[in-house]
């Protein structure tokens, strides 16, 4: 596989990672990471732009939904998010959680600024975590 389909294809992944649609980015990018075809933090950077954009694009998702008075579900579902405010987006790379979140976030119209700056900061920090996971753990095995 080329380099460049290689990190297209985490891109792809990741991006995917980030809806409901299954994408597998972790198992993608700890892939790369074995076989050394590129730099970690290259890797690293590239499924949380991945990512990044499949969550935004959940919020803009979010946003086309019309604003209506919320039912007891919704009021139960919104409560935390209200509470704590984009900051919740820090838990954004969760499977179905996360993607929930983003919708929401979007819906409720929060402030795409604190909205994409922790979004990509929790995004980014479980990506760094996966990559320093498997690069421990082949420094260990060899």
């Amino acid at each position: 596989m080329s380099d460049g389909l290689a990190l297209a294809s985490l891109f792809a992944s990741s991006f995917l990672s980030a809806t409901l649609l299954p994408g597998n980015s972790e198992a993608v990018l700890v892939a790369l990471l074995v076989s050394g075809l590129s730099h970690p933090w290259l890797l690293v950077l590239i499924a949380t732009m991945g990512n990044s954009l499949g969550g935004a694009t959940n919020v803009i998702l979010g946003r086309l939904f019309p604003v209506r008075k919320q039912s007891r579900w919704q009021e139960k579902a919104t409560s935390w998010l209200k509470r704590y405010g984009a900051a919740t987006l820090l838990l954004s790379w969760m499977p179905v959680i996360g993607d929930l979140l983003c919708l929401l976030a979007g819906w409720m119209r929060i402030s795409w600024g604190p909205v994409l700056f922790f979004l990509c900061l929790g995004k980014a920090l479980r990506y760094i975590a996966v990559a320093a996971a498997t690069l421990q753990g082949m420094t260990w095995w060899h």
